[in-house]
């Protein structure tokens, strides 16, 4: 029989019990926070922070079949002066082998809708009808992507193409392919396209609708893009981003089974440990100076918003306005006369200027009479 005191085994054997309930609870949050991602190479970053949430295998250069097209999309928007210029199909875009938007020779179509087609369709005659336009070829237009990489000081991508089909010195890693995709987000065209579901474009006597491959769109809230990929070397690639509540996140993942899955719990993870912070609305800050030529009060505000994309940490918060008492010079409408600046603990967190609502013309005669009133009064 058992006797329950301190130097008994049934309280040995409690305490392991206990120790190993614990454990185990600690394993299970452990596991909750990191997920188990079916992909070769991953990762998910937080483009406003600069920060790289998750890695895994992120630094490995890998293929990217399709994602390739990101980078297509962005030197041919940041190329064309107007969207609605009409190309002439070349016998080159003809017959390209993989996805296709089944363009014929002499066909016209609009830039606009070869990057519709580019995007969603994941077409690969259409990469090589824009790489025509602006490239003058593949190559040339090769050589224009690796620059626009090098731009974005990339180390570890190199494109011998515009679509994406497997060559050993076309290749990217999850890093850099997210770091394509945010600088990509940024461009307004883009994002329009590259969240669109699903375009019909008629073109003559021809009518065409493409369907975006990106299933988060319909199944994950806050999905906004960006790109599909799929080759037998490369396994299914998956560039994905959402936005919720002010927070963006860009996910990569690159040979992996399960991607649809794989972008869904790494976006849950996101979410719960970013949270926006705002530091400033836009007029929230608003502020009367005196005016010696006016001889009286001008109405000074913040016309920018102001935010920080918090990684989980409490942040206190401390703002420091900066602003003559009054202004005796000449100023405009819009210009800044003083800022307000935010800390959080030692860390300089941001400014927004208070510019003047309405311009004063200060004369000399005026301004003698009204520093005479403002020491006076």
């Amino acid at each position: 029989m058992f006797r329950r005191n301190n130097g008994s085994p049934f309280a040995a054997l409690l305490i392991a019990v206990i120790l190993l309930s614990l454990l185990t609870v600690y394993a299970a949050s452990a596991e909750k926070e990191k997920p188990t991602i079916s992909a070769r190479s991953a990762t998910l970053y937080q483009p406003d922070t600069n920060t790289f949430l998750y890695k895994k295998n992120s630094d490995r250069r890998m293929h990217m079949a399709s994602t390739t097209k990101i980078m297509t999309a962005l030197v041919s928007l940041e190329c064309a002066e107007d969207l609605d210029e009409q190309l002439v199909i070349p016998p080159e875009a003809v017959g390209v082998e993989g996805s296709s938007a089944y363009l014929r020779l002499g066909d016209v179509v609009t830039v606009r809708e070869l990057l519709y087609a580019l995007m969603l369709g994941s077409a690969n005659d259409a990469a090589v009808a824009l790489a025509y336009r602006f490239g003058g070829g593949i190559e040339g237009f090769a050589d224009m992507m690796n620059a626009r990489a090098e731009s974005l000081g990339l180390k570890n991508t190199h494109f011998t193409n515009p679509h994406g089909l497997d060559d050993e010195e076309h290749y990217t890693t999850a890093e850099d392919l997210a770091l394509i995709a945010a600088e990509a987000l940024g461009c307004e065209q883009f994002l329009e396209i590259c969240s669109t579901y699903k375009k019909t474009i008629v073109t003559g006597e021809r009518e065409r609708t493409y369907t975006n491959h990106n299933k988060l769109l319909r199944s994950y809230d806050g999905a906004i893009g960006v790109k599909t990929g799929f080759t037998d070397e490369s396994g299914r690639c998956l560039v994905g981003a959402a936005e919720r509540d002010g927070v963006r996140l860009v996910c990569v993942t690159l040979d992996a089974p399960s991607d649809w899955a794989d972008h869904k719990s790494l976006f849950d993870m996101g979410f719960e440990v970013c949270r926006r912070i705002s530091l400033a609305e836009v007029y929230e800050y608003s502020y009367d100076i005196y005016s010696l030529a006016k001889g009286g009060t001008v109405r000074v505000t913040n016309t920018d918003e102001l935010y920080k994309i918090s990684l989980g940490e409490d942040i206190d918060v401390k703002e420091y306005v900066v602003l003559p008492r009054f202004i005796s010079r000449e100023f405009k409408n819009g210009e800044a006369l003083g800022y307000v600046d935010f800390y959080g603990g030692e860390e300089y967190l941001g400014r927004v200027e208070l510019c003047a609502t309405e311009s004063v013309r200060t004369t000399k005669k005026g301004l003698i009479q009204r520093i005479r009133d403002w020491l006076t009064g």
